[in-house]
């Protein structure tokens, strides 16, 4: 992509939070950008807003239509819609399990395969993965945000290199802790109520984890790491975005062996082995 301004972007999840940053951000600077949400929400400053729900093929493939028929073509997509799930693994049922692969996992599998073909026409194109710190490190009663985090890291990890021989480049960007309305959304497993064997362990990680996001950085650190990426001609296979005491943490993953990283995560949430 020779024209670091002026790009085509497409984001989804940009209602609020990461998406509403990016959009604003990559607005502001010359891109025209197009968010996306479930539900049909006003334009921004600098972006227009398309309905779009990543858990349905015909509304992925509208809103995509919608963009290539006003601008003929997308240059960056930054695939952003998602949620969490907490609770205990054992807690979420297998509808709940889907929902949430449904939407953080196919949801940007979605996105991606309705974009591709145009990309491959053009010979170029950005794809931008938001993933998490916790699509490298599982968390304790976050199991099933993790997994769709993992997943996603693997799918880009090998998308990229399909991609690569039409001039396509596709990367992850890992933020920790963020300030937005992830404590407001967050899902909890239905069964992790007070009849639940992990209850007490988990809303004591709850209550870390919320203190934790309340600490977080801004979303437009975020948004700042993915105008950054827009503007380079190649990009690395991941980014991490973060207080730098998560991101060290991270790091200690590859050092440390596998129990005591796993023991220092736990004690991190007040939790302890028998």
């Amino acid at each position: 992509m020779s024209n670091s301004r002026g790009r085509v972007v497409l984001i989804t999840g940009a209602s609020s939070g990461i998406g509403q940053a990016c959009a604003e951000l990559l607005g502001a600077n010359g891109h025209r950008v197009y968010g996306t949400s479930r539900r049909p929400a006003p334009d921004g400053t600098h972006y227009k807003m398309l309905e779009m729900d990543v858990t349905r093929d015909d509304s992925v493939q509208r809103a995509v239509d919608a963009v290539l028929a006003a601008e003929g073509r997308i240059d960056v997509v930054v695939n952003n819609a998602g949620f969490v799930m907490a609770g205990a693994v054992e807690d979420v049922s297998i509808d709940e399990a889907r929902r949430q692969l449904d939407t953080n996992f196919f949801g940007v599998l979605r996105v991606c395969k309705a974009v591709l073909p145009s990309m491959r026409e053009h010979q170029a194109g950005l794809i931008i993965n938001i993933s998490s710190l916790a699509g490298e490190a599982g968390l304790p009663f976050q199991g099933l945000y993790s997994a769709s985090k993992f997943a996603l890291e693997g799918l880009t990890e090998s998308l990229r290199q399909e991609v690569a021989p039409f001039g396509i480049e596709a990367t992850l960007v890992q933020p920790g802790d963020v300030r937005t309305r992830v404590r407001e959304n967050r899902e909890k497993a239905s069964q992790s109520g007070p009849g639940s064997a992990y209850r007490e362990a988990f809303m004591k990680v709850l209550q870390a984890v919320e203190a934790e996001e309340g600490e977080g950085i801004a979303p437009v650190a975020v948004a700042e790491k993915v105008l950054a990426l827009t503007e380079k001609r190649r990009v690395r296979v991941r980014y991490t975005v973060g207080h730098l005491s998560q991101r060290a943490a991270l790091m200690a993953k590859t050092l440390l062996p596998s129990r005591t990283f796993e023991q220092m995560v736990m004690s991190l949430y007040g939790l302890s082995r028998r």
